[in-house]
């Protein structure tokens, strides 16, 4: 890429929404909000909520995927509507008989004065409750009918083509492979599904579910078959390794058996992404992974999964579930297969299931429509976080430009504001880089993206410089610091890591920086040794969500209280009010020659 061809935009969007075609999403209240309202709302228009209140982005998105669970997709809305006639499966006249006996109206659950019945009915939905049916989508109930399943997946695709406008919105045609949460063997290891084509090519193929296999491989097979069958592109991005029972990351196949160099070569083809934060927690690292990073413990789900109790090798498994030392791990990997697995830029988004694709503290919709803001919803549901944005630099706003964004990891995750955030490495940057007008061009002509690689050729200084640039979302608060985050496989094969602050706000303003910049050398560099370098942004501290809902509904301390404990001992058990968000870049990696 030229300098003058460079991206001169950043694009911000949601690679991960659910509407009421999801089965859980409608099983868990969300009966009335489709594709339609979703893609409304994404391009700024108001919609009315389950609660009855106007729903509205502050700024509307530039992209987005709805990335409905491809298990039983469509067949809430359709049973909801009594168009099932014609369906064949044993379970559906089960289904049909439960739906009738559980709250059809979820307004009305939101609305009630009684926290009673607001638990009452939370607790009817869940795994095994009187109103959780829809559940056994993920075990024994999955409709197999060619036919339905065609005609919901051409609806789906129709619509992302209706709503898809050039230069100004572009909605993904995309899809959600989901293994059960409670699968021995795939435990959360869920991938969201993105075409960069048209519904006259991505609709070619039905979209690939737990019916067709739960083994990811399978997955990686349909998505070459789709590649060669329209010459379109696809790729997967997984989500959520920190609910994944210590598997998202472990290099081994579906049968437990260590990966080969098959498995690694797919994984790095097909999966060049990586949802690192979003409403079910944050994914970076855990803090018991390091204990010297002070800024580790963001938004961490510490919850056990969704079910069950502490395991006993719950610390261990963490090594395997989050960003950090999947980055580091790839490494190793590297030097063992001559491919990195674990080579992913980094993104945020949703995982809402409401519809409603908002990260914003302030306006947070919750992860499902029975926790739509309500007085009830803070304890059943505090400890999701409000969600992360998808940051891309492209071109244009277009599927083509924004799927090469993405293909070439030049794209970066936050957990909601839309802090801009530049970074290069190479060679010779300097301080005086910064006082440039043309800080991205001189970037791109001296050095490479976020993203990108560096390669050590002997002509030039032997510690490489990175140039970074952050300007706060104008809307959010200040910056507080620009961190580098460095990872790297020591000669003795040990892995290693280490957080620099490289630019702190100014200690005599209040309320810190609109923007921070940086020029900053690695002065412990090996160029033996492979490494990669992202950059994390921190904001100052504000509101959490849970802080907004106190005030708008008047919640008492008492009603604060959190029900049960979680965690690891020694976790903190107060319901959290503050955070300090953040952004996080994709890395950049240095292999030796």
């Amino acid at each position: 890429m030229g300098a003058e061809d460079y991206p001169g935009e950043v694009f911000w969007g949601d690679t991960h929404l659910h509407t009421n075609k999801s089965v859980d999403a409608n099983g868990m209240g969300n009966h009335n909000l489709s594709a339609d309202d979703a893609y409304r709302f994404a391009k700024g228009r108001k919609i009315t909520a389950h609660n009855g209140k106007v729903a509205q982005l502050s700024r509307p998105l530039d992209f987005l995927v709805i990335a409905d669970h491809a298990e039983n997709i469509g067949l809430m809305p359709t049973l909801r509507s009594n168009k099932s006639v014609g369906l064949q499966a044993d379970f559906l006249g089960s289904w049909i008989n439960a739906m009738k006996q559980a709250f059809s109206d979820t307004g009305s659950v939101l609305r009630s004065d009684s926290n009673e019945y607001f638990r009452e009915e939370l607790n009817s939905i869940g795994v095994g409750g009187s109103a959780g049916y829809f559940w056994q989508t993920w075990v024994t109930e999955q409709l197999k009918d060619d036919v339905f399943t065609h005609s919901v997946w051409n609806e789906v695709c129709e619509s992302a083509d209706r709503y898809n406008a050039p230069g100004e919105f572009t909605a993904f045609i995309g899809f959600e492979w989901t293994p059960s949460s409670r699968s021995n063997r795939s435990p959360n290891f869920h991938r969201n599904v993105i075409f960069k084509g048209d519904a006259k090519k991505a609709c070619q193929v039905p979209p690939f579910s737990i019916i067709d296999s739960e083994d990811v491989e399978d997955l990686w097979a349909y998505l070459s078959h789709y590649e060669e069958l329209t010459g379109d592109e696809v790729l997967a991005i997984p989500h959520n390794g920190n609910l994944s029972s210590g598997k998202m990351f472990k290099l081994e196949d579906y049968s437990g058996k260590q990966a080969d160099q098959t498995y690694v070569e797919n994984r790095a083809r097909w999966e060049p992404l990586y949802e690192m934060t979003q409403i079910k927690g944050d994914s970076e690292v855990h803090p018991s992974l390091s204990p010297d990073d002070k800024y580790a413990d963001f938004e961490t789900w510490h919850r056990i999964g969704f079910f069950g109790s502490l395991p006993n090798d719950f610390l261990e498994q963490k090594i395997y579930e989050y960003a950090r030392p999947a980055l580091k791990s790839g490494l190793a990997a590297e030097k063992e297969f001559g491919i990195n697995p674990f080579k992913f830029g980094m993104i945020g988004s949703t995982d809402s299931h409401t519809s409603l694709s908002t990260a914003d503290e302030n306006n947070f919709w919750g992860k499902l429509s029975l926790f739509e803001p309500s007085k009830h919803r803070l304890l059943s549901s505090w400890n999701y976080s409000a969600g992360g944005m998808a940051a891309i630099w492209a071109q244009e706003n277009t599927r083509e430009s924004l799927f090469r964004g993405m293909k070439r990891k030049e794209v970066y995750a936050t957990s909601g504001p839309r802090i801009t955030l530049r970074f290069f490495g190479g060679w010779s940057f300097n301080s005086t880089d910064l006082e440039s007008n043309s800080l991205a061009k001189i970037g791109y002509s001296e050095g490479v993206p976020m993203g990108g690689d560096l390669r050590y050729t002997g002509s030039h200084t032997s510690k490489p410089s990175f140039l970074i640039n952050a300007v706060k979302d104008p809307l959010s608060v200040n910056l507080d610091r620009i961190q580098m985050v460095k990872g790297w496989l020591a000669a003795d094969g040990e892995l290693l890591e280490k957080v620099y602050d490289i630019a702190l706000s100014n200690p005599d303003a209040q309320g810190g920086s609109a923007s921070l910049s940086a020029v900053w050398e690695d002065h412990d560099f090996d160029r033996e040794e492979r490494a990669f370098y992202y950059i994390r942004v921190l904001e100052v501290p504000s509101p959490r969500w849970t802080s907004y809902d106190v005030k708008r509904f008047n919640l008492k301390e008492e009603e604060l209280v959190n029900d049960r404990e979680f965690g690891p001992e020694g976790t903190n058990q107060k319901i959290p009010m503050v955070l300090q968000e953040r952004a996080y870049s994709s890395p950049i990696w240095y292999t030796p020659e």
